[in-house]
């Protein structure tokens, strides 16, 4: 009775408009006020260590890395690259904003600032050869859920820090989920474009234009091969490599492109300061929350319960599958997995399923509430670009988000997709 009177308290103040940070913490401060009052004490400590963390320290550093790009001249280079590379497949901009979102979600590891940097320079543009607001939005908001599975990735980190499971071995686990949905997305979008007539007439090759284009694109393009060889290959912890990136995007930005400013640094520095604060809060008290789950043995009966089922291994998994975009479509990325992680987990752990495969699962499947109303950041995001109805986005991103469900569905069936590169690396599951 009291865990229900709990989770009545949480949604209560959430429907009151209380930040859910606040939120949650107020539901547990209440609940240990009234049951077990002499836990009081014990709370500034809980809040205290559920956020400080050594791992913590990768997350705002790579948001950091992702805003000093957007405003270093980086996002622009990538466009034109990828403008290139798809040139001899008669692609047009849809195709170039999906490899874009690969190739910058392996940078910044968030979804939102994938929107925010490329919808800023491709909405307009894609709107100016014809394809439809509806059509160049969605795009957009679609494909930029590869920024948080596609390594790095931000709540990977989140995830990483609750289960216990390698960083490495995690951005491993969503490389290949990240990439199909790409390839699923790219195949969707030209064949789209194709029907509808999109595409623009190819022009004339300019040979000078490729070889500036390409070798423009070559710095921006080598900070996700490093960090994903030396996180994955032992060099550095995530940290570490979150450092580095945010060095080397300071580097590219003022001595290569020369487009970065002190302003602009400032700028980043302050968003990054927000951002970071506001998830670090929700960790803070999410830690209580879960606190308390724990000391209920919440976890266990909710395994139980499962197991009692007696249901095969992936009727389990479609089942939280399905409980995940629920969740993914009310509740944002990282509260959703401290919330959601010490319940499910032990559940699928129980039934032979991996910490990588369950991580690979939750990231993939949150990602698509990224795109849902009505939370949906990225449908906001984008909202803030071109002044959309939030609604009309989704319309436009729904055929593309249908390609992130059906990976979601095979890495739930098939193992291998996610554990296979992590094991070829040498991780153990």
């Amino acid at each position: 009775m009291a865990m229900v009177i709990l989770l009545i308290l949480l949604i209560i103040f959430a429907v009151l408009g209380v930040p859910l940070a606040f939120a949650i913490g107020a539901s547990s401060v209440t609940y240990i006020a009234t049951n077990a009052p002499t836990f009081m004490q014990m709370l500034p400590q809980r809040v205290w260590n559920g956020a400080y963390s050594e791992l913590m320290i990768a997350m705002p550093l790579f948001m950091l890395a992702g805003e000093l790009m957007n405003t270093g001249g980086i996002t622009k280079r990538i466009i034109n690259f990828c403008m290139q590379i798809l040139r001899p497949f008669h692609g047009g901009l849809g195709e170039v904003n999906i490899v874009a979102s690969m190739i910058f979600g392996g940078i910044s590891g968030s979804s939102v600032a994938d929107t925010s940097a490329l919808g800023s320079i491709l909405i307009p543009a894609m709107q100016e050869q014809g394809y439809p607001p509806e059509a160049s939005a969605g795009i957009t908001v679609a494909s930029s859920t590869m920024g948080m599975i596609i390594p790095p990735s931000t709540p990977m980190i989140v995830y990483s820090m609750i289960s216990g499971a390698s960083v490495g071995a995690l951005f491993m686990a969503g490389a290949v989920p990240g990439i199909l949905i790409g390839l699923t997305q790219l195949i969707l979008v030209f064949w789209i474009s194709h029907k509808k007539r999109w595409h623009p007439k190819r022009g004339k090759f300019d040979g000078k234009q490729f070889a500036h284009d390409i070798l423009a694109g070559i710095p921006a393009l080598a900070m996700p091969l490093f960090i994903i060889v030396c996180v994955s290959g032992g060099v550095c912890t995530a940290s570490e490599s979150a450092g580095v990136a945010v060095l080397y995007s300071l580097l590219v930005g003022f001595f290569i492109y020369r487009e970065l400013t002190w302003k602009a640094v400032w700028e980043a520095l302050k968003k990054t300061l927000i951002s970071s604060s506001s998830i670090m809060l929700i960790i803070g008290f999410t830690t209580i929350f879960t606190w308390v789950l724990t000391m209920q043995q919440v976890p266990l009966i909710v395994a139980g319960f499962f197991m009692d089922l007696n249901m095969p291994a992936w009727c389990i998994a479609l089942v939280f599958d399905v409980l995940i975009l629920i969740i993914g479509t009310f509740i944002d990325v990282s509260p959703a997995i401290l919330l959601l992680t010490p319940i499910l987990l032990p559940v699928m752990e129980a039934y032979g399923f991996s910490s990588l495969q369950f991580g690979a699962m939750m990231i993939t499947g949150l990602a698509i509430g990224l795109v849902t109303p009505p939370v949906g950041m990225c449908l906001n995001a984008c909202n803030k670009i071109n002044r959309m109805p939030i609604i009309q986005i989704f319309k436009g991103a729904l055929p593309f988000v249908v390609c992130n469900v059906i990976v979601l569905v095979a890495i739930s069936v098939w193992p291998t997709l996610t554990t296979w590169l992590p094991l070829l690396l040498g991780y153990s599951l």
